[in-house]
């Protein structure tokens, strides 16, 4: 996504304080922003995860329908909103947690993973939340990215991919194709792409999907999914930025296109995709093929059948790098395994310390080993 400063100008909180738009989830007992009282979690609608500040996206922006997504699935959650945080980084799409109705914080580039650990570890019982671009994640903050993932904390982390520095005004991004001419790349970038989900799953992410911004029932149910797995879910969604990378997923992702180009992936279903329904993905020999169902005597059991749940993420792997023109465009889920996650893991090893050593004393801590005293 993009690079700004974490002042006041361009962070879409109006004339507020930090704090105040940072923090704006209201509980049983009121919001100290609003003064309303919230419903009970069982009651919640949409409308009461819509914050007050004024959205401060470009006209046409794909980011208004992710956030869209985001606060429909919400209610569906039953979670109380006290207990929902939304972290991002810096970046266009790091505006988010102003416009949710809940606990946020609008962090600096590329450490939202950390923050969130932080977060996640001293209350393991919210549901938290990370929002990042494609260079916010991969850039500055691929290193924190890959640990997160790595750790199987349960966070849920999205990452808006339109492959281009949107808020500091069209420079490549880590997720910009080859050749991509752009205001930093005048006569091509040099650099090769980032798969975002390539290195999700490389990093052993327990949830693996993706999505694109424009086909909202399909992103709808990404967002549910991922709210719903236990340990880390990343997701990764096309999003058109319409100022400096306009149409930059259209060659396969736009309506009259999509049916051929896109390759829906649904567990326990064969890899079926076409107009027609009458394409597949097959195997050959260690490689994946593009068929014609009925031609040469190919029928839909001969198709690879989509399996989330396979614990080597070898196949996932696989399909994370089929990309257009040679292989449609996969999106849905590609893995979703269970695992201990590192917040329950730390628990277990604080309780067992505890039981072993009893509760402890910080004074006595202090004041243990080689002590002196200045004068």
């Amino acid at each position: 996504m993009s690079t700004q400063s974490n002042g006041h100008t361009g962070n879409g909180n109006g004339n507020k304080t930090f704090a105040e738009s940072a923090v704006s989830a209201e509980s049983d007992t009121g919001s100290s922003v609003s003064g309303r009282v919230a419903p009970p979690p069982g009651q919640l609608k949409k409308a009461d995860f819509v914050s007050d500040q004024e959205v401060r996206w470009c006209p046409g922006c794909g980011d208004y329908a992710i956030l869209n997504n985001v606060q429909k699935v919400m209610p569906e959650l039953g979670i109380p909103r006290e207990k929902i945080v939304f972290v991002s980084g810096i970046g266009c799409s790091s505006r988010f947690p102003y416009y949710m109705n809940t606990y946020g914080f609008h962090s600096i580039h590329g450490r939202a993973p950390a923050i969130a650990t932080g977060i996640k570890c001293a209350n393991p019982e919210l549901s938290v939340w990370v929002i990042t671009g494609d260079g916010d994640a991969l850039s500055i903050g691929g290193n924190h990215f890959i640990h997160a993932i790595r750790r199987n904390l349960d966070l849920n982390y999205i990452l808006f991919n339109n492959r281009i520095y949107g808020l500091t005004k069209g420079q490549y991004s880590p997720t910009s194709e080859f050749g991509k001419k752009t205001k930093s790349t005048p006569s091509g970038t040099i650099d090769y792409p980032v798969n975002p989900l390539s290195l999700a799953i490389a990093s052993e992410s327990t949830f693996v999907a993706r999505s694109i911004d424009i086909d909202v029932k399909h992103l709808g149910a990404m967002v549910d999914a991922a709210a719903k797995h236990k340990g880390i879910s990343f997701i990764e969604v096309y999003q058109n930025c319409n100022i400096f990378n306009d149409g930059a997923f259209d060659y396969f992702a736009e309506r009259t296109v999509r049916s051929d180009r896109v390759l829906y992936l649904e567990h326990g279903k064969p890899m079926v995709f076409g107009k027609n329904r009458e394409k597949g993905i097959r195997m050959n020999g260690a490689l994946p093929e593009v068929v014609t169902i009925g031609e040469n005597g190919v029928t839909e059991n001969d198709l690879l059948v989509h399996d989330i749940n396979l614990k080597d993420p070898s196949v996932a792997f696989m399909l994370a790098r089929m990309e257009q023109p040679e292989f449609p465009q996969p999106v849905g889920i590609f893995r979703a395994i269970a695992r201990p996650t590192y917040e329950d893991m730390m628990t277990d090893q604080v309780h067992a310390a505890v039981a072993k050593s009893g509760s402890g004393s910080l004074e006595k801590l202090m004041n243990s080993g080689e002590t002196w005293t200045v004068e």
